[in-house]
């Protein structure tokens, strides 16, 4: 298994695919693919979770897409990462109105990169933050994932870059 990626170390690239709620509940969803590359200059959150519609990985996502006009104002830009699809991604974005990027990583490419995936499990719960130039700033990897890091913790470290 890789390395989880160092504080002051590049963060890996990747590109996935990934969809934003963008209007009403009639309005399609945006689709398209998603590189850390283009937050270029600001702080990016990325957010691993396991799976779409379970209670903690819905909790989290809530929690997060509720203070999302706070990381805003931090310059930071939030993606949701887990292992399922855009289809899956958008069901659930719809159900709990989640209003940040959802990214889809059905081969696990980039939880391994990022050294979080766990074979036969899927992947740890983990939260990397990166600063605008793609460098890792802080990162919490979550050794059981039965809690998250919560909006007032994230915030700390963003305000700290």
């Amino acid at each position: 298994m890789a390395k989880y990626p160092e504080v002051g170390a590049p963060a890996p690239d990747f590109t996935l695919p990934g969809l934003l709620l963008t209007g009403d509940a009639g309005q399609p969803a945006e689709r398209r693919d998603y590189r850390p590359a283009e937050a270029a200059g600001g702080p990016l959150v990325l957010v691993f979770y396991p799976g779409d519609n379970t209670a903690v990985c819905t909790k989290q996502l809530c929690s997060y897409t509720s203070d999302l006009d706070r990381f805003r104002d931090l310059g930071a830009t939030v993606w949701g990462i887990s292992p399922q699809d855009l289809d899956s991604h958008e069901a659930f974005a719809r159900r709990h109105d989640l209003r940040f990027p959802l990214l889809a990583d059905t081969d696990r490419t980039v939880a391994k990169a990022f050294g979080i995936a766990v074979p036969g499990l899927g992947l740890r719960r983990s939260v990397f933050i990166l600063d605008g130039d793609g460098t890792v700033r802080w990162r919490h990897v979550a050794l059981a994932g039965l809690t998250f890091q919560n909006s007032d913790t994230l915030a700390e470290q963003l305000a700290a870059l």
